[in-house]
């Protein structure tokens, strides 16, 4: 299973999308995707404030046309939202006028120049035809909680073990990471902490 995207795939994309803040920085930059959703968000919400964290969550214009109190309070606690398509769709499965409409229909919604891919998948006509208007993010590490197979010690150990400076760092508040969700982040936030990380918005 690969935590980081390959080097190769990196470089394919292009230089202009964002994987990772400064490596000088001794910074964690948490992102939660897929939400909002309503059996989940709000206990992120108040765990993130609890922990004096802010957070960027990557929203399906789905999901925030469905709960736009929620949408909301994540923005008037502080965090900072981005676009994650109308209805989380596949790039390579989706005919490319399709996509671009899907994105921009969230847009409509969400109103940020972040972008991040569902799923991970996007393709080099994809990036040019947004970087005008987004800032395309993708990861440093994902943790890999939707993987209901995956006991929980697994994503925390990689979660931790792959963070460096600058790392950007996927959860996702959705029903199927729930459980790994809750059961690792306050661990890896006390990790991170230890170590002396703060943790910023994109």
């Amino acid at each position: 299973m690969n935590y980081r995207f390959p080097k190769i795939l990196r470089f394919i994309l292009g230089r202009n999308i964002l994987w990772q803040k400064s490596s000088e920085r001794k910074s964690i930059y948490l992102t939660f995707d897929d939400g909002p959703t309503p059996e989940v968000t709000p206990q992120l919400l108040d765990l993130l404030d609890d922990e004096k964290i802010k957070a960027t969550f990557f929203c399906v214009g789905q999901n925030v046309e469905r709960y736009p109190e929620l949408f909301e309070q994540i923005q008037k606690r502080g965090h900072r939202v981005g676009n994650h398509t109308f209805n989380h769709l596949k790039c390579f499965n989706t005919n490319f006028y399709s996509y671009i409409n899907n994105v921009k229909k969230a847009d409509d919604l969400i109103g940020s120049n972040l972008f991040r891919p569902p799923h991970g998948q996007i393709s080099p006509r994809v990036v040019r035809t947004l970087q005008p208007d987004f800032q395309i993010v993708m990861w440093d590490i994902i943790t890999c909680d939707y993987d209901k197979a995956l006991a929980p010690e697994k994503v925390l150990k990689n979660a931790i073990k792959y963070s460096r400076n600058g790392s950007i760092v996927v959860y996702h508040d959705s029903l199927k990471a729930q459980k790994n969700l809750f059961a690792t982040l306050p661990d890896a936030i006390k990790f991170w902490k230890s170590k002396g990380y703060a943790f910023e918005i994109l």
